[in-house]
């Protein structure tokens, strides 16, 4: 299983990702935490994260999950040509709801656990890995999941880690969150773990998860 998991894009870990990717090659591109902005926005967003893959040596290409709502299969076939997956940041509960209606939590699981995909993730895309989405309701609006997908927010995450993430938190001098002065949306984030007993880790945007050979490290 390898994930990497960060705040924004590749942080200050660029090589780390590389590495973790096996190298530079086909990509796929799920920017479905992005389904609640208006068109124009949405892609804008994927040509801003195509680019920067772009510009490393790989070839990503978007997967898009509401061309397979209700067609996990046919997502398996897709997923099956790539090697790595990159998932951007948006609404996390936008993207859980895609994940759920495409069968993407379903087939992503098997395609990590077998190693099959390495799964980066950024933002939104880090926060989905947790085993729950208690607390992202303090950034992103659940309200958006029902006119969007159809369906109501689901709290759950895809537990791939037991701890919940704090993305875009403040850095203090020394490059760490600064515990002291989070930032507002994350301060409103790390309050409701702890109000909820939730375990949770805190994120600044140079700074990425990444879990290997059974292994978390923090970078």
């Amino acid at each position: 299983m390898r994930l990497f998991l960060s705040s924004y894009r590749f942080g200050a870990h660029v090589d780390r990702f590389v590495d973790l990717a096996g190298g530079r090659g086909p990509i796929a591109v799920i920017a479905n935490a992005a389904d609640a902005w208006p068109p124009r926005a949405r892609e804008s967003a994927v040509v801003s994260d195509v680019g920067p893959l772009r510009r490393l040596g790989f070839t990503p290409s978007e997967v898009d999950l509401r061309d397979y709502v209700g067609r996990p299969d046919r997502l398996a076939d897709a997923l099956s040509e790539f090697s790595s997956v990159w998932v951007r940041g948006g609404n996390t509960f936008v993207l859980r709801a895609q994940f759920s209606r495409s069968g993407a939590d379903e087939v992503l699981g098997e395609l990590i656990r077998g190693d099959a995909l390495m799964y980066a993730g950024y933002s939104a895309g880090a926060c989905v890995m947790a085993p729950s989405l208690t607390g992202l309701d303090a950034a992103d609006d659940p309200g958006e999941v029902e006119p969007t997908c159809g369906i109501d927010p689901r709290w759950d995450g895809l537990g791939f880690v037991d701890f919940a993430l704090v993305p875009h938190c403040s850095p203090a001098a020394d490059g760490t969150p600064d515990a002291a002065n989070p930032g507002m949306e994350a301060a409103r984030m790390i309050e409701a773990c702890r109000s909820t007993g939730v375990p949770y880790r805190m994120l600044t945007d140079d700074q990425a998860i990444v879990v290997a050979s059974d292994a978390t490290t923090l970078l």
